[in-house]
């Protein structure tokens, strides 16, 4: 890095634990606030935003990464629920910069920003970051990249293999989605609290089809929540009057194994055979 990024970097830094000080965090918000300048680099650095994209930071929080990706970006939206933020931030950055989404991110029609294609950065609150992957995953036909910092407990779910522990339903809906590659783990320190957990980034791009494509999305996702409702037992028993033994059959799929015990193709044959 240039010794003058470098300097202004340190400076951020400066300033936002400045800026902690004067702020309390707020734990229904689930709010750990980036403070590390080497993960701050690394982040906007795998995002690559150039002038003219369309981003969206999810919880800029005390502003770790908005201002470096303003250094970068003509104008960037954000989508915060916290009102002493967002009083912030509209103190801190011009509104010709920086569009303030207020509420809730998990109630946020992202797709309403702009009629073209978009990416999405954000340190997600991990106390509802599975359900906001599913809200966010419903905008992959229209982004071009998304990049998260969140729990790695989640995002070894989100890339696992299947046949290992951490296979399951939000593998099967993400991986048939999105091509997702780990981009960094951040450690505890690199946040204000630390939070008692270890932290990751993960990329994910949109891939149509790289596992099938479903006739009924919603049928796919019914039957994969159906599936792994309950782990330790068979497809046999957990899919029991969604498919019978000459359905499992025709499919060439044995009625014994465990959900885990399958790829995420296997899913979108099952649903499309009961579309079929």
């Amino acid at each position: 890095m240039a010794r003058a990024g470098w300097e202004g970097l340190q400076f951020r830094q400066f300033f936002s634990r400045a800026s902690m000080s004067q702020h309390i965090p707020r734990k229904r918000f689930g709010q750990n606030f980036l403070q590390d300048a080497s993960v701050i680099e690394n982040i906007v650095h795998a995002v690559n935003p150039q002038p003219d994209d369309v981003v969206i930071e999810i919880g800029p929080g005390l502003g770790a990464i908005t201002q470096p990706l303003l250094d970068r970006l003509r104008h960037l939206h954000v989508a915060e629920i916290d009102r002493d933020i967002i009083a912030r931030l509209k103190k801190e950055f011009p509104p010709e910069r920086l569009t303030i989404h207020e509420g809730d991110a998990l109630k946020f029609d992202f797709g309403s920003i702009t009629d073209g294609a978009f990416k999405i950065v954000g340190n997600l609150p991990y106390n509802i970051s599975t359900p906001l992957l599913f809200h966010l995953a419903s905008f992959g036909q229209r982004v071009t990249d998304m990049h998260f910092m969140l729990q790695k407990e989640v995002v070894d779910r989100m890339l696992a293999e299947p046949s290992t522990p951490d296979f399951g339903r939000l593998t099967v809906m993400l991986q048939y989605r999105f091509e997702m590659e780990l981009v960094l783990n951040v450690p505890p320190g690199a946040f204000w609290p630390p939070p008692k957990v270890d932290s990751a980034v993960v990329r994910m791009i949109p891939a149509p089809g790289r596992c099938g494509v479903a006739k009924d999305e919603a049928q796919l996702e019914a039957l994969v929540t159906k599936a792994f409702s309950q782990r330790r037992k068979t497809l046999r028993n957990n899919l029991k009057g969604v498919l019978e033994l000459a359905d499992f059959a025709a499919l060439g799929i044995e009625p014994g194994l465990r959900p885990e015990n399958l790829q995420v193709e296997d899913f979108v044959r099952m649903a499309n055979h009961l579309a079929g």
